[in-house]
């Protein structure tokens, strides 16, 4: 849109930025340290990440310290700088089952092998305010991290452990899973255009890089009965994964070069049962979801519409299209927010019009000498 009918133009604009380091700063003893956002703040920066399909937490923390703390803001400026980096390499194929575990539990069995692992959560705190936090100092914060710090160390290594999905299958109550088409290249959903109905390899990336309150109110529409999907958790694991990329100048091909880890969140949700069409073999079926960083509803919520975008029925989530195209944080966000940029030439067209029906209308009256009978009132949209 190009928009140039703003008073003031250009100076406006630079004051208006002006203004906001202001409102940024005007109250702080010091200015926040994006290293201070990124170990302080992970619930939002792990939002970020997750919304914005950019594992860059230290950019995350910057884009929130710009945005003054809006995730939506933060998302788009993170969008933004992503979509200006290049894409060297796609990484080799990595196993959740890998995964260096710091969070496992399941819904559905009170015993899983190795064990219900509660990890970093508050799911089983009071959710009473802690004042003590208001004055908290240095000498606190060392004290609680050598306390804890002492215990893990004395726990060892972070474990690894078996998927419950994987030992449902063993025993045939889940189908198994289709060996996905060798040296076939991702489809990105970035860089092609996504064209409905698409392929589950798209549906999950968009659900992925999905707002986290849309899909929790889409998903919490479809357990409320707006939908045929109302699942409980197989396992929900969060923990970090190894990630490779492939040795550019590898004999083997099973050789590649380790580059880092990501945090991330899986969850397997187990749904009703159905009969397998090839051997009427009764199974579950799950629904999937992963995506960056400990974003423990966003996950869960994405196993539900997975699930749901499988499914056949006539509630709105099972609408693929209507789904995946209103869950996107950047163009949502984008596109009810330019309502305050101006439409100056489309309102007074609205009025224009409006004026034009209101001379018809008094020069009917006058035609009528006053009878207003039998004239149909009609409403004209605006914009």
């Amino acid at each position: 849109m190009g928009y140039t009918t703003v008073t003031g133009g250009q100076e406006a604009i630079e004051k208006s930025h002006q203004l906001v380091d202001l409102y940024r700063l005007a109250d702080a003893k010091s200015p926040m340290q994006v290293a201070e956002i990124k170990s302080q703040l992970q619930g939002l920066v792990d939002k970020v990440i997750s919304e914005s399909g950019f594992y860059a937490p230290s950019y995350a923390a910057l884009a929130i310290k710009q945005g003054q703390g809006d995730p939506a803001e933060a998302v788009f400026l993170l969008c933004a700088y992503r979509s200006t980096l290049p894409r060297n390499y796609y990484s080799s194929t990595v196993y959740t089952s890998d995964m260096r575990v710091i969070r496992r539990i399941s819904s559905s069995f009170k015993d899983i092998p190795g064990g219900q692992m509660l990890g970093p959560t508050y799911d089983y705190t009071h959710r009473l305010l802690r004042f003590d936090l208001m004055d908290e100092n240095d000498e606190q914060l060392k004290f609680t991290l050598d306390q804890v710090r002492s215990e893990i160390t004395q726990q060892g290594e972070t474990p690894t452990f078996r998927k419950v999905a994987d030992l449902l299958r063993e025993q045939g109550l889940i189908a198994p899973i289709q060996s996905p088409e060798v040296e076939r290249e991702p489809f990105d959903v970035t860089r092609q255009k996504v064209q409905f109905p698409t392929t589950r390899q798209a549906r999950l990336q968009l659900l992925a890089r999905g707002e986290t309150g849309a899909m929790t109110a889409f998903a919490y529409s479809s357990m409320r009965g707006f939908g045929t999907v109302h699942p409980t958790i197989g396992e929900l694991r969060v923990g970090y994964l190894a990630v490779s990329i492939p040795y550019p100048y590898a004999v083997d091909d099973e050789d590649s070069i380790y580059i880092g880890e990501v945090l991330v969140t899986e969850v397997e949700s187990i749904n009703s049962f159905k009969m397998s069409d090839q051997k009427g073999e009764v199974q579950f079926s799950l629904g999937y979801g992963l995506c960056f960083g400990q974003n423990e509803v966003k996950a869960i919520s994405m196993s539900i519409l997975e699930r749901s975008l499988e499914t056949p029925g006539t509630g709105p989530t099972h609408d693929e299209e209507f789904i995946l195209l209103h869950i996107n944080s950047p163009e949502s966000n984008g596109f009810v927010s330019h309502l305050k940029l101006p439409h100056y030439t489309t309102f007074q067209a609205s009025l224009d019009r409006i004026h034009s029906v209101k001379d018809r209308f008094e020069k009917t009256l006058e035609d009528e000498e006053g009878d207003v009978d039998g004239i149909e009132q009609t409403e004209v949209p605006i914009g």
